[in-house]
């Protein structure tokens, strides 16, 4: 039953472009028939008409030139004035006598009326009455009286046209036989077409219809050809794989997210089941629970505006700009100061013009900043913010790395490897003195909810650095971290100098 509104589709598109198909060809082969028989019989009757006024003026000519008798015409002799007559073509000749006497009666014999008696006793030769149509039987004739002189007589010629005309019946009779066959034809041949042109089509659709469904995303779409239709296969295609991965994502965060609130809404519930028994408890007890409440809500509130952040960094809607990416860490900088207490300062080398969403790129660099003030409590050094475009040359950083042996995690590409030249690309670099990232979790520390054993104690969600992995991949960037020799972190992204994905 499914399949009956896909095939009353398929068949409406094939059926009207077979029947459009048929339609244009009926026009056509009608158009072109129709001329073509109305040029043809315009021809045939046209020289016709010709062919017997031809003959007519050389029976003028004739009976004007010379004294001619009726039995002159009569005379069945081939060199006569009758022979040269029925030489000119298929001509039948019939001779009155004076007042209209019959003298030699043509085949077949043509009727004599009052003009043609008339004009047989006319004094002037050459005198001529025409009569356009005569029927005898059947037959159709055309025929015209020529008056001898002197009311010696006429004579009349006689052309048939009633063959042609058959003639041309049967050529149009042939002519629309043929326009139908040619209709036909053209409608099987569009029938065919339609059915050629639809097959992809037809899979295509199948494919849609299953996907809504089943609400499968995983259904082979069938590509082929490099036409309209191919290119619609592949953008249909890719679509669904983005919406897998789009799916397969949310399903990821929501399972993750759902992990990572269990601790703290476990911890709340039992805080709160001890508030009934509050006024049990010693003063000190008292204040640690409701630390330990205020402390578990933080947390919950920080998590859940860490998702929301990665949520809209995932689906933004912000407009996309040319931007100074120095100009945001500046900014970003400042406010770390004012949070933090701490020596933070920002260093830009190069064109750091990309072309990005702002509020996304400020808050990737915040995360940064943030991450690597919070890891590097009790120490003094100064928190380095470096913004290098690729024109700036090679990167002290660049050197760090090689000499620390590490691979740059995420950001070990040709594009991300911190020289600056990484074609096109802009690089941030957020540089300090902390304890550092152990070898084993360099590669894991951009991944959601991810927190290295020893930072576990620490507030926190996991959530920022994923954030900054969202925001670099939108970007045509990606994320990087490796330790910096003498200690510390080096942790940044890379933002591609192309046009900004659509997430």
């Amino acid at each position: 039953m499914r399949l009956r509104p896909r095939l009353r589709r398929v068949s409406s598109l094939r059926a009207t472009f077979t029947l459009s198909f048929a339609a244009v060809a009926a026009v056509v082969t009608v158009l072109v028939g129709v001329l073509s028989y109305s040029a043809a019989a315009r021809l045939v009757r046209v020289d016709q008409q010709t062919v017997f006024a031809g003959v007519v003026r050389d029976l003028q000519q004739q009976v004007r030139e010379r004294a001619l008798s009726p039995e002159d015409y009569a005379s069945s002799d081939q060199g006569g004035p009758r022979g040269e007559l029925m030489g000119s073509g298929p001509t039948d000749v019939q001779v009155l006598g004076p007042g209209g006497e019959l003298v030699d009666e043509g085949s077949p014999a043509l009727p004599v009326r009052t003009r043609d008696r008339g004009t047989a006793d006319e004094a002037v030769a050459g005198r001529t009455v025409e009569h356009a149509t005569v029927a005898l039987g059947d037959d159709r004739y055309r025929v015209a009286t020529v008056a001898l002189g002197d009311g010696r007589g006429a004579v009349q010629v006689a052309q048939e046209f009633s063959d042609t005309e058959d003639l041309l019946r049967e050529l149009q009779q042939r002519t629309v036989l043929l326009e139908a066959a040619v209709v036909v034809s053209a409608g099987l041949f569009g029938w065919w077409l339609a059915r050629r042109m639809t097959r992809r089509l037809v899979r295509l659709a199948g494919a849609a219809e299953d996907v809504a469904r089943t609400g499968r995303l995983s259904i082979q779409v069938p590509v082929t050809g490099r036409d309209e239709v191919g290119r619609l296969g592949r953008s249909f295609d890719r679509m669904l794989v983005r919406l897998a991965q789009s799916e397969e994502d949310q399903r990821r965060l929501v399972q993750d997210a759902g992990h990572e609130l269990r601790t703290p809404l476990t911890s709340l519930r039992t805080n709160i089941s001890l508030l009934r028994r509050i006024d049990e408890f010693p003063a000190s007890v008292r204040e640690e629970l409701v630390a330990d409440l205020a402390q578990e809500a933080r947390e919950l509130t920080d998590l859940v505006n860490e998702l929301v952040d990665l949520a809209a960094g995932q689906s933004s809607t912000e407009p996309v700009q040319r931007v100074a990416l120095a100009d945001i860490v500046e900014d970003v900088v400042a406010a770390a100061r004012r949070r933090t207490g701490r020596e933070v300062v920002a260093r830009a080398h190069g064109d750091t013009t990309v072309a990005g969403r702002v509020g996304a790129l400020q808050r990737a660099v915040s995360n940064l900043v943030e991450n690597a003030a919070k890891f590097d409590r009790g120490w003094t050094g100064v928190i380095e913010v470096v913004v290098t475009g690729p024109d700036a040359g090679v990167s002290g950083t660049e050197a760090e790395r090689r000499s620390a042996g590490g691979d740059g995690g995420a950001g070990s590409d040709s594009d991300s490897d911190g020289d600056g030249d990484g074609h096109g690309t802009v690089r941030v670099e957020v540089r300090d003195r902390g304890p550092g990232i152990a070898d084993p979790d360099l590669i894991r520390v951009f991944d959601r909810f991810y927190r290295a054993p020893a930072a576990r104690s620490l507030p926190g969600s996991g959530l920022g650095l994923s954030i900054v992995r969202e925001v670099a991949t939108a970007h045509g960037g990606e994320p990087f971290a490796f330790r910096r020799v003498g200690g510390g972190t080096v942790i940044g992204f890379t933002v591609g100098a192309g046009a900004v994905q659509k997430r």
